[in-house]
């Protein structure tokens, strides 16, 4: 099931696409069971606003989970998942604006599948990750490549606003083992890989991230990049698709210079 979250007339809610047309549910389908529970009658898409299919209390990062990817930045394959946080407020939805900071000279896209986790949960077991996990979309884990190689914490290089797209829909039956994930800037494909090429596959990941702390819902895992990252510079166009998930797209735009007067 295909589920967005959508501003409609001032209020926030999910909604299932019904041709041209968006439902609004009384609540996920997730916490219905996978039912679909209908709030009101249906709307135009053209009069939603779509918001990221998550509001996370953390996003949580798996650094590199492609053994290419790794290689191309000269690191090993971590004997464990490497995990970093990237904050909320780095949330973009499906057609908004990667800003890069004046603070760093290197901002790399990196396209990635994500999971959005449908139940409060700790220490769950690597066969267990679908009890737990609400569905998957895309996602661009955007780096200040500079700053993550300068400031050994990746907080700054991983956490700045607007770092971190995700969307446009959550897909609640998708099997994520083995899809085809790629990236394009300017419609060039810069990244091709599937997700079957994962070091730490879906089920590790959660197992490895809940033993350590709990997964509220809504929270959010990206699950890694493949090989091919790149710089971004202002006026680009980023595109992640993921096979049976869909496609998000963002514009990349330079932060505005500071104004010496308002200092």
């Amino acid at each position: 099931m295909r589920v967005l979250r959508v501003r409609h007339e001032g209020r926030d809610t999910w909604a299932v696409p019904e041709g041209d047309a968006l439902v609004p549910l009384s609540r996920a389908p997730w916490e219905a069971k996978g039912n679909v529970e209908r709030s009101g009658p249906p709307f135009p898409r053209r009069g939603a606003h779509i918001l990221p299919p998550a509001v996370p209390t953390k996003i949580l990062g798996i650094g590199r989970n492609y053994a290419a990817h790794a290689k191309e930045l000269g690191n090993e394959v971590p004997r464990e998942p490497l995990v970093f946080l990237k904050a909320p407020s780095a949330l973009v939805p499906h057609g908004g604006i990667v800003v890069l900071p004046r603070a760093s000279a290197r901002v790399d896209y990196e396209g990635e599948l994500a999971l959005v986790i449908g139940r409060r949960a700790r220490h769950v077991p690597k066969d267990a990750w679908r009890e737990v996990v609400a569905g998957v979309t895309c996602a661009v884990d955007v780096s200040a490549r500079d700053l993550q190689k300068c400031d050994g914490q990746w907080w700054r290089a991983k956490g700045f606003d607007t770092f971190c797209p995700l969307g446009p829909a959550l897909e609640t039956d998708v099997d994520p083992k083995d899809l085809l994930l790629e990236t394009l800037v300017d419609g060039a494909v810069k990244q091709s890989a599937r997700t079957s090429e994962m070091i730490f596959d879906v089920g590790a990941v959660v197992a490895w991230i809940s033993s350590a702390m709990t997964l509220e819902p809504l929270d959010v895992i990206l699950t890694g990049t493949p090989e091919g990252v790149g710089p971004l510079s202002a006026g680009q166009n980023v595109e992640v698709r993921i096979e049976r998930v869909g496609a998000l797209a963002v514009t990349v735009e330079a932060e505005a210079a500071e104004d010496p007067s308002k200092s």
